[in-house]
């Protein structure tokens, strides 16, 4: 298994795809997501247009979906929801399909989703999903941060970095052998670093100062945990996720 870290959906390459895709956006689409559906959520649909979104939402009855939208950080006017993994409890999501579209994740979501296999990943599941890579063994993966409209962002760095961290450390080969780029063993590094504050390393991200100029500290918290969830979101068709427990 080959490990490929891209630190924004721009710089994955064009041409040959790999066997396994993984999108992470810690802050917070990724995240968002397997909260929602560790509350029960049935699929996700992820859309970068908010018109298709409301238009395909439509197709399923009122009562049985949600709409999020977010953008800069904040919840799109007319939506159910923003991209808070807070958000979400049984009450609310339990049995539901999310109509979602943020400003970074679900692009990211889009520039990997014609790979054979694509899931998410979060600080929060990262067990599940090297569990997940250990049972499937793809020859090769590529992790790819959503960043910030284009830029690199620290916190989904450190998320690869853990995954590929933990990866080397449960198999028997070294970081070495799975590195296939140079960018994963930073991350690992960077990981290393901060694997014991990574709440402190979303308060120096731009985006966690962001979204604590939003007053949304307790995300930054709940982001920050590492193997809470035991769950993988899977894409079952371009553009909708589902869980793999």
């Amino acid at each position: 298994m080959k490990l490929f870290v891209y630190h924004t959906p721009e710089e994955v390459p064009d041409g040959a795809l790999p066997d396994c895709a993984i999108a992470i956006d810690v802050l917070r689409a990724t995240t968002t997501m397997a909260a929602a559906f560790h509350a029960g959520a049935e699929s996700i649909h992820v859309f970068s247009d908010l018109d298709l979104l409301r238009a395909s939402s439509q197709k399923i009855p009122i009562d049985q979906r949600l709409l999020a939208g977010e953008r800069g950080g904040a919840r799109v006017e007319g939506f159910d929801l923003g991209n808070s993994p807070l958000d979400h409890t049984a009450e609310l999501s339990g049995g539901r399909h999310l109509f979602m579209s943020t400003t970074n994740g679900t692009r990211c979501l889009h520039r990997i989703q014609q790979v054979q296999m694509v899931i998410t990943a979060a600080l929060t599941t990262r067990q599940a999903v090297v569990d997940f890579l250990l049972k499937h063994q793809p020859e090769q993966v590529w992790l790819v941060g959503s960043g910030w409209e284009g830029d690199y962002a620290l916190e989904d760095t450190v998320c690869a970095g853990a995954i590929a961290d933990q990866l080397a450390q449960q198999q028997a080969y070294g970081l070495k052998d799975i590195a296939g780029n140079d960018a994963t063993i930073a991350a690992v590094s960077l990981y290393q670093q901060w694997q014991d504050s990574l709440l402190e390393l979303m308060h120096c991200a731009s985006h966690g100062q962001r979204l604590l100029r939003l007053h949304q500290e307790e995300d930054l918290q709940y982001c920050a945990q590492l193997d809470v969830l035991n769950l993988v979101p899977i894409q079952s068709e371009p553009g909708v996720l589902v869980v793999k427990a």
